[in-house]
């Protein structure tokens, strides 16, 4: 993002992966003050797991979500198998999400050094 958002209550648009055309409404609910400790960003809450990858757009999920909670739809099987056994869109696992972040961050330090 090529801008800096500085005042709460600011709404974005953010489209991630342009194939699929995932397109996000961002709302900065709070700003905290600045701390130089703090060397990645940190997520504070969230609600509800991402889509998978490559699941086909928001057409795509949501045919995902119809066979998973259905017992008796015919590709149901097929869709939990593949996406590793299981998917629960009402997970959020908010120490998974920061591990993600901190590694993102060591990653991009690592590349400045170099």
């Amino acid at each position: 993002m090529s801008r800096i958002v500085s005042s709460e209550g600011t709404r974005f648009d953010h489209e991630y992966d342009f194939g699929d055309c995932w397109c996000h409404e961002i709302l900065i609910e709070k700003i905290l003050p600045f701390d130089p400790a703090k060397k990645s960003p940190i997520c504070l809450k969230g609600k509800r797991a991402a889509p998978p990858e490559d699941v086909g757009g928001a057409w795509g999920y949501e045919e995902l979500l119809d066979s998973i909670n259905d017992p008796d739809h015919p590709e149901r099987e097929e869709m939990l198998d593949l996406f590793g056994g299981g998917f629960d869109p009402e997970e959020f696992d908010l120490d998974e999400i920061n591990q993600k972040l901190k590694n993102i961050e060591s990653y991009r330090r690592l590349l400045d050094w170099n």
